[in-house]
């Protein structure tokens, strides 16, 4: 297994590295396929007939109620609901903040702190202490062990197959744009839209996206596999109101990541005319949304004050296809991976 230091080099990782998986400070690399159990789909294309159903035999999403005390606390001082735009705000920046730790050195620093307080019996900031240390250690499992959030393999077998070549790809509230730049460095050529009206999502959640990190793709040239980095891929990043945009049905592929659970059924429709706007004829909607399972109630129970400023929902992947079915598309593939739900459709 490969040693290296982030900052060591801008390109650590090459085709030689292949099938190679490494814990950096802040993230896993993963440069292993997806070949067999749990990081292939663990259920892949599991309803043979969505016009036969209803809502009546699946139910309806989990809604997740605890809030972050961030949103509680200006919820008080202003006497007034936060506003969608500024809840996400304050999103971006708390989830950020966990992404960019050196999760090995701040475990190490909480467990001393918590010796000490115990040491001095400081109860209050015992129980404290002990709450950080199991958010910083949920993280660290679900994000870098498990590497859950990013899936680089699920994804990867999410997005396989499509027929595209140098697609155009339009990233609707994109964040730091991870899954576009899979996608780009599986169809090489590609052009890249990403869009998210927080401009915070762009100067660093996006800017500080480590330049190192690996992403398998494919190579044009041989139709081997290649590895590609952020600053090899053209994207371009825009910051506004997807309502704003001016682009017409000129993306091959329109994409979404945890946008259809963030608003009540009222406006679901609305989503999805989103995509449906701006995808040419024949071209791809692809959707991820959280799944509804116990370990992730448990993680947005765990990891309110980071996770939960907005609303948000936890669905399966019944529900979700429900969801994009109704609003007149047609399910190519559906599956559900670590912690996602996942869904390629074309309109009707």
């Amino acid at each position: 297994m490969l040693k290296l230091q982030e900052n060591e080099l801008s390109y650590p990782f090459s085709e030689e590295d292949l099938e190679t998986t490494l814990l950096m400070p802040s993230y896993r690399v993963e440069l292993r396929n997806a070949t067999h159990g749990k990081d292939e789909f663990l259920n892949a294309n599991i309803v043979n007939d969505w016009s036969q159903l209803t809502w009546k035999d699946i139910g309806r999403p989990y809604e997740v109620k605890t809030v972050a005390k961030e949103r509680t606390l200006w919820e008080k001082e202003n006497q007034e609901r936060m506003p969608v735009k500024t809840s996400w705000e304050y999103f971006n920046r708390s989830f950020h903040e966990w992404f960019v730790k050196d999760v090995p050195t701040e475990l190490d620093e909480k467990m001393k702190a918590l010796t000490g307080h115990v040491k001095q019996f400081r109860f209050g900031e015992v129980k404290e202490a002990i709450g950080d240390l199991v958010k910083l250690r949920l993280w660290n499992y679900v994000h870098r062990i498990e590497d859950g959030i990013w899936d680089p393999r699920g994804k990867r077998a999410l997005f396989e197959g499509l027929d595209v070549q140098k697609p155009k790809i339009l990233f609707l509230g994109a964040a730091e744009g991870y899954e576009a730049m899979q996608l780009s460095a599986m169809y090489p050529g590609a052009e890249v839209v990403l869009v998210d009206y927080d401009e915070y999502c762009k100067t660093h959640r996006f800017e500080e996206f480590p330049e190192s990190y690996p992403f398998l793709g494919a190579n044009p040239a041989t139709g081997s596999t290649k590895v590609w980095y952020k600053n090899q891929l053209n994207i371009e990043y825009v910051v506004d109101d997807i309502r704003n945009l001016k682009y017409g049905r000129e993306f091959d592929i329109v994409l979404s990541v945890g946008l259809l659970e963030h608003v009540p059924d009222d406006h679901k429709p609305e989503i999805m005319d989103m995509h449906r706007r701006f995808v040419k004829p024949g071209g791809y909607i692809i959707m991820t949304t959280p799944r509804d399972q116990l370990k992730s109630r448990l993680y947005y129970k765990v990891m309110a004050d980071v996770m939960n400023h907005t609303y948000r929902e936890l669905m399966n992947i019944q529900q979700m296809g429900l969801y994009v079915y109704e609003s007149g598309f047609d399910i190519v593939r559906h599956c559900y991976i670590k912690v996602h739900n996942g869904i390629i459709a074309k309109p009707r």
